[in-house]
């Protein structure tokens, strides 16, 4: 099978035709850098591999709940860096998939704020809501995010905001970044969604499939989500081997460590993390099957 790192061939991450490992970063430091006079949006010291790997990252988090009576979505918990000496971060909101609470995506919270974001896992208006309904759900929790209602809009960035989603609100995820095209990042994780077909999006998208999706087969939704986007986005195709579709429901490394690579490349402009992106994975990581990108990052 053939192997690339551009849009146009799939590659396999197994056997002798995978590409060759992706360099280590620099030690990390032992806590959070000031910000770099070249990047006013770097946060966080120097990444390597294991620091993207980690549990948590360099930030301390605190978290608050969301009432369920706000308005446009279900409420939910923002997580955050406690610090105030770095300014302000990026803001990610994150939505469960259908049938989904928000303690099935909740385990993102903690571990993306410890890298330097102030995250919104949210609770849907009901879990049966399918992915457009989730789609204006998400916009409204930024717009919850970023309002002074929310009490940590002095934390956040508004121009630097992003979105991910499980099953139906991956779907929804796309939908959103469709319809608002100044979100700076998206996440879908095993998307669902009636429309395959996403040639409007300009977000940089990150897709992560699973090799055993029953509910949302790889190769009718994310796959073909993944093809559609245009050929001159930045766009990442990984697909979690031996995976179900719910495997966004648990702590995993491999969707925490690219989801923090990509935020950090495209909510932070941060270019230190373009070397865990491209050339992606090597070929000894079992836990990824397929990886694809355009690598213009």
């Amino acid at each position: 099978m053939q192997h690339s790192t551009t849009g146009g061939t799939r590659r396999r991450i197994t056997g002798l035709l995978a590409s060759v490992t992706v360099a280590l970063g620099l030690g990390v430091a032992a806590g959070p850098a000031a910000v770099a006079a070249d990047n006013p949006f770097e946060r966080g010291p120097d990444p390597s591999e294991s620091s993207i790997e980690a549990y948590r990252g360099a930030y301390s988090v605190s978290e608050q709940s969301v009432s369920r009576w706000v308005s446009g979505f279900g409420g939910g918990t923002i997580h955050y860096p406690t610090t105030r000496s770095d300014g302000t971060f990026g803001a990610v909101v994150v939505s469960p998939g259908y049938t989904g609470t928000e303690s099935s995506i909740s385990w993102l919270g903690p571990r993306l704020a410890s890298q330097g974001f102030v995250v919104l896992t949210m609770v849907t208006n009901s879990i049966y809501d399918y992915p457009d309904s989730r789609a204006r759900q998400l916009q409204a929790a930024l717009d919850y995010l970023t309002s002074s209602s929310s009490g940590v809009a002095d934390r956040i960035d508004p121009d630097r905001l992003a979105l991910m989603g499980h099953s139906m609100g991956g779907g929804g995820t796309l939908r959103a970044v469709s319809e608002n095209p100044d979100i700076k990042a998206a996440i879908p994780m095993t998307p669902w969604h009636t429309d395959k077909t996403w040639r409007e999006v300009t977000t940089p998208t990150l897709i992560f499939g699973a090799e055993n999706d029953t509910v949302a087969p790889h190769y009718s939704h994310a796959e073909p989500f993944y093809d559609s986007l245009p050929s001159s986005l930045e766009k990442v195709y990984l697909e979690l081997d031996g995976a179900s579709h719910f495997a966004p429901n648990y702590s995993n490394t491999t969707i925490a460590k690219y989801s923090i690579s990509w935020l950090k490349r495209f909510v932070d402009d941060d270019t230190r993390y373009s070397q865990f992106l491209c050339p992606g994975p090597s070929f000894w990581d079992g836990d990824v099957q397929t990886y694809e990108s355009t690598c213009d990052f």
